[in-house]
C-alpha cells in the first residue's frame, strides 16, 4: 500500500482477543410426561439428548404420501357394449372391403371379355378383309362371266 521509502508509520490498533466460555453443562430434567391424543401434536415439544441438553422447538409431521384413491368397477354392460360397438364396426369395415372387392372382380372380368371380343374381332376382320382372302385355295364364282360365256357359243 505504501511505498517502501515513505516515513510513514502505520497506526497502531487495539486489538480485543474474545475467547469463547464453555457452557455449563445441563441438568437434565425430566420432561412431564403429559398424556396426549394419539393423532394430536403439542404445539412445541422438548427433546432431552444424550449429554442431558434440552431441545425445544415445533415438531415435524413426516410427509405422508396421498392414499391412492381406488379405481370405480368398470361395469360388465359398458364393457359389452365397447366391444359390441368393436365387433359392429369390423363387421361393417369387412362387408365394405368386400363389396370393394366384389365390385373390382367385376369389372376386371368385364375388361376381359371386352378385350377377348376384340382380339377375336379383329383376328375376324382380317380374315376377311385381309390380301390374302382371295388368294387361298378355296373356289371363286363369278356368275355374271359364266352367264356372258355360256351365252356365247364358239365353235
Amino acid at each position: 500500500m505504501y511505498p517502501e521509502n515513505s516515513p510513514h508509520v502505520p497506526a497502531q490498533r487495539a486489538v480485543e482477543v474474545h475467547h469463547p466460555a464453555p457452557l455449563p453443562p445441563a441438568v437434565p430434567v425430566a420432561a412431564p410426561v403429559v398424556p396426549v391424543q394419539p393423532n394430536a401434536v403439542p404445539a412445541v415439544a422438548s427433546i432431552v439428548l444424550p449429554d442431558g441438553r434440552v431441545v425445544t422447538g415445533y415438531a415435524i409431521n413426516p410427509a405422508h404420501p396421498e392414499p391412492v384413491a381406488a379405481k370405480p368397477a368398470v361395469s360388465r354392460t359398458a364393457v359389452n357394449v365397447a366391444l359390441g360397438g368393436v365387433g359392429f364396426l369390423a363387421v361393417c369395415g369387412g362387408l365394405i372391403l368386400l363389396t370393394s372387392f366384389i365390385a373390382a372382380l367385376t369389372a376386371f372380368i368385364t375388361q376381359l371379355i371386352i378385350l377377348a371380343a376384340v382380339i377375336f374381332g379383329g383376328w375376324i376382320a382380317v380374315q376377311i378383309f385381309g390380301a390374302h382372302g382371295h388368294q387361298g385355295g378355296g373356289t371363286t364364282v363369278n356368275i355374271r362371266k359364266a352367264v356372258i360365256k355360256r351365252n356365247h357359243f364358239r365353235g
